[in-house]
């Protein structure tokens, strides 16, 4: 790089310096204007040393271009203070000079020059956007429009021109036939080209630099910028009719419409990924400084655009900026990714949600490796934020504070509906069929839930949908399969910073909350998000009922109380739930507190694990009828046949519902379409695998056979046959006269439909509706629908079956004198850790209530070992509730096991101590 490249770079950031104010747009007077001429004056000095004026005869010593220039060898400081020292002494100024002479900014009118500069030269005309006029992109340009050597009115409305009259001792200039910042108002894939050429044969960058550095600053040069060959533009930046005759406003009308097309946008992308392409070739960047901050005034602008007007609805074209922008290889950009993008994912995040939904719709159609790129991109970002403000979060400063965070989560979200939109999505006949479903059902459970004797009229605080979801019409269950995979959303470090109560808050407050962009967070922290939610509204309910107490004088009931005897559990529990959802069903969302007949024990939580655990295991037995197991599988299903009556099963739904609703893991095993059922969707062929492998394969076998015998091959009818739980065959029509209509290749398809249908959603229709009645009666105004896919409900639910007692160990905490070295503690972890999986699953129980791993794995358990006195014959106990295991100090590491395995294998029930 020569010395004069050195400098190029500073020429190409000034210009892609815009207004930091409003103020900036306003004309100077007195002083201010005089300050102004004369930092013009001075730049032009400045660039008359660094860059000269292009005459290689020219005779002034003080321009570059002269031979006998002596300033070579100066840095580009020394230069600075040589221009003012020039300005000082009103040295003579070369002719026109490059395009960095007359910077933009300052152009509030024509300059001040001095009395002996009014020699005229010749002309070079510098042409840029039309800036005061609303162009194609419906915005004002910062930039002027012409700048000649003489001032003459602008035949453009609003067009502002400019007088730059120098003497000079150089000759007459011509205009440079290559392509210069001068001359280029957009940017093409051939002009980016041969500008590079002419650079490498100039062996100087200084005109791409102020190219990019001056494309990139306007928002119009970028929305005219690497259009489509159907949607050029003149060479004076209009639209070019198709039509002749046809004039400029109808032409922009035009052009408008033609960006909503099947595609979206009027930009040629693969014209745009080839020119960053070849950018990318030139050694050093050396374009790089001039784009950071031509995209952060860039970003400052349209964020004021997006904020304040709505430029997307004036001209649709103003979504190229952003699709132009996202295809710039950030990767290879470290300055540019870590400063300039995340100003622009915060003005991105101020866009509509209409022109959201466009981009999404845009993205989406890019393809799987695009999207993850950028979700990585975006990951880095909010990551390098992270880190750097290390030791700096905490509760006077939130992750939801951080602007580049907050902006990076947004566009993320973008990314996320894109890659739904583009994933393989359900059928609209079948989303349409649910959407009626689940109205009818609502409608249905709100008329119920109206009608109960002792219910208070008031507005169910439901969880709202997402306003980009609604403005898609789509939503995440809609999609089987995504272009990028969910788990690729996460971002692990911001899990590990973010306060979950302090983000609920945030979205209590209609703040930026990570809770309205739950793509983002592990499911343990959106369990956690639903714990402080459930636990508000339990507050809630008890503050309700103390006010009730003082202002009606009705008995207070701050819980819900359930007292059971262990030999009548079922009966006990049903009755007390059945009275509680028809006297006033908001009961059942206040704190659960479980007492057992005859037994002295506080509920804390302990009580209540045991409760569900009994429950479960009663309800699901196969003698009981409600519900059929499969060996094959390990899982139940609802019983088409049974005998009882709506009223149990919408009771079994509200003990799962109070489950989740009290942070409970019950021991369930439904197959996964239960939880896409629960969450509002129909079963479909794909949810049989998991039901029922056997059907599954026969299916997609007879999918899959192209023989022209298939009739005859699987002899198969519109009519099948099923077992009831006596094990009596059944048979059912799955169309009109179904048991004479063979399934042949051209109905085969319709069969499978039928047929997975029947299964899933016809047979077990009364049995399931009354089940999700039940659920929704604890969970309608939970954020469970929100936060969570069927796939995480399961997994909050059942637990994880994974055990890992290293987890366990590393999160224990110890007390009563015991330590991590104590001999006591170190041989209690030897035993557990040769303990097999049974064994492990019985000391959860006992030490925890329950033998399910919670959501985060055994970590989240936060164990306590607490010292119960020197070596003594007494077993080990424990508090369920407070997940506190009492353990004697034994003397052996032989006593302790023996003693451990015998309160492990025989405790039951409470009251012990």
């Amino acid at each position: 790089m020569n010395p004069n490249e050195k400098f190029s770079e500073q020429s190409g950031i000034s210009a892609a310096r815009g207004p930091n104010s409003l103020s900036e747009h306003r004309p100077e007077t007195g002083d201010g204007m005089k300050r102004a001429a004369a930092k013009q004056m001075i730049e032009k000095y400045y660039y008359q040393l660094t860059d000269g004026c292009g005459d290689e005869h020219c005779q002034n010593k003080d321009c570059a271009s002269c031979p006998a220039f002596a300033f070579t060898e100066k840095s580009k400081n020394e230069l600075a203070i040589k221009a003012i020292d020039l300005f000082k002494g009103k040295a003579k100024l070369c002719g026109p000079l490059p395009s960095k002479v007359p910077r933009a900014e300052n152009l509030a009118g024509p300059s001040k020059l001095s009395s002996e500069d009014n020699a005229t030269t010749a002309g070079v005309v510098l042409e840029e956007a039309p800036s005061s006029s609303k162009g194609i992109g419906g915005v004002e340009s910062s930039k002027a429009g012409k700048m000649i050597l003489e001032e003459k009115p602008s035949s453009s409305k609003g067009q502002t021109t400019a007088l730059f009259s120098q003497q000079s001792t150089c000759n007459v200039i011509k205009p440079i036939p290559t392509p210069a910042a001068e001359t280029i108002k957009y940017l093409t894939e051939e002009k980016v080209l041969e500008l590079i050429k002419s650079c490498k044969e100039e062996n100087s960058w200084s005109k791409l630099i102020r190219v990019i550095g001056a494309t990139f600053n306007n928002a119009d040069s970028l929305i005219m910028s690497f259009r489509k060959k159907d949607h050029s533009i003149s060479d004076h930046g209009n639209v070019v009719s198709k039509e002749k005759g046809e004039d400029r406003e109808s032409a922009i009308q035009s052009d408008i419409r033609s960006c909503d097309s099947s595609a979206g946008h009027s930009v040629d992308l693969d014209a745009v990924r080839r020119t960053f392409q070849a950018l990318m070739q030139i050694p050093d960047l050396p374009y790089q400084g001039a784009l950071v901050n031509a995209l952060s005034s860039l970003s400052r602008n349209i964020e004021m655009e997006l904020r304040y007007r709505r430029p997307l609805e004036q001209n649709p074209n103003y979504i190229n900026i952003f699709l132009i922008v996202m295809e710039i290889p950030l990767h290879e950009h470290e300055e540019l990714l870590e400063n300039a993008f995340p100003e622009f994912c915060r003005a991105l995040g101020h866009m509509s949600m209409s022109g959201q939904a466009k981009l999404a719709r845009i993205w989406s159609t890019f393809g799987e490796d695009w999207l993850l790129q950028k979700t990585r991109l975006l990951h880095q970002v909010i990551t390098v934020k992270i880190a750097q403000n290390h030791g700096k979060w905490g509760r006077v400063y939130q992750l939801n504070d951080d602007e580049g965070i907050a902006g990076s989560t947004k566009v993320m979200k973008i990314l996320f509906y894109a890659s739904i939109i583009g994933g393989s999505m359900d059928p609209h006949t079948v989303l349409a069929e649910e959407k009626e479903m689940n109205e009818t059902e609502e409608s249905l459970q709100d008329m119920l839930q109206g009608g109960a004797v002792g219910h208070e009229h008031k507005d169910l605080n439901k969880p709202k949908e997402d306003p980009l979801a609604q403005e898609l019409n789509v939503s995440v269950l809609d999609c089987r399969k995504p272009l990028v995979p969910f788990d690729e959303f996460v971002n692990e470090l911001l899990n590990e910073y973010v306060e979950i109560e302090a983000d609920y808050k945030n979205k209590m407050e209609s703040k930026f909350s990570f809770m309205n962009h739950s793509f983002i967070l592990t499911t343990a922290s959106k369990h956690t998000c639903m714990y402080i939610d459930n636990r508000v509204r339990m507050y809630n309910e008890r503050r309700s009922s103390i006010l009730n107490t003082f202002l009606r004088g009705l008995p207070p009931i701050p819980f819900l109380r359930l007292r059971v005897r262990r030999d009548h559990l079922i009966d006990d529990a049903l009755v007390n739930l059945e009275m509680t959802a028809m006297d006033n069903p908001q009961d059942l969302k206040k704190q659960l507190i479980v007492e057992f007949e005859g037994e002295h024990a506080m509920d804390e939580g302990g009580v209540s694990k045991e409760f569900f655990q009994l429950v479960v295991e009663e309800i699901f037995n196969p003698d009981f009828g409600m519900f059929t197991y499969n060996d094959h599988t390990r899982q139940f299903w609802f019983n088409p046949t049974s005998f009882e009556n709506d009223g149990q099963f919408t009771l079994i739904g509200i003990v799962l519902g109070l489950a989740i609703y009290n942070s409970t893991i019950v021991d369930i095993h439904f197959p996964s379409v239960v939880y896409r059922k629960l969450m509002g969707k129909k079963g479909r062929f794909e949810d049989l695998k998991d039901l029922d492998p056997t059907l599954y394969a026969s299916l997609q076998q007879m999918l899959e056979y192209e023989g022209d015998d298939l009739e005859d091959v699987f002899m198969q009818s519109f009519q099948v046959s099923y077992k009831d739980v006596f094990g009596c065959d059944l048979t059912h029509e799955l169309k009109e006269k179904g048991a004479d209509v063979h399934v042949n290749q051209e109905n085969k398809k319709e069969f499978v439909d039928l047929y997975s249908n029947f299964m899933l959603n016809k047979s077990i229709e009364k049995q399931f509706r009354a089940f999700k009645r039940g659920f929704n009666l604890v969970t309608n105004e939970s954020p469970l629908r929100i936060l969570f896919r069927p796939d995480e409900v399961e997994l909050l639910i059942c637990g994880s079956t994974h055990f890992d007692f290293y987890d366990l160990q590393k999160s224990t905490g110890y007390d009563g004198g015991f330590t991590a070295d104590s001999p006591t503690i170190q041989h209690f972890w030897e035993i557990v850790h040769e303990f097999s999986e049974d064994q492990k699953r019985r000391l959860l129980q006992f030490t925890t209530g329950t033998d399910r791993v919670p959501v985060g794995g055994l970590s989240k358990i936060k164990l306590i070992i607490a010292r119960n006195g020197p070596d003594s014959d007494r077993l080990p106990t424990a508090h369920t509730c407070f997940n506190v295991l009492l353990l004697p100090d034994y003397s052996s590491k032989e006593k302790l096991k023996d003693r451990l395995e015998k309160a492990v294998d025989y405790s039951k029930g409470f009251g012990m101590l």
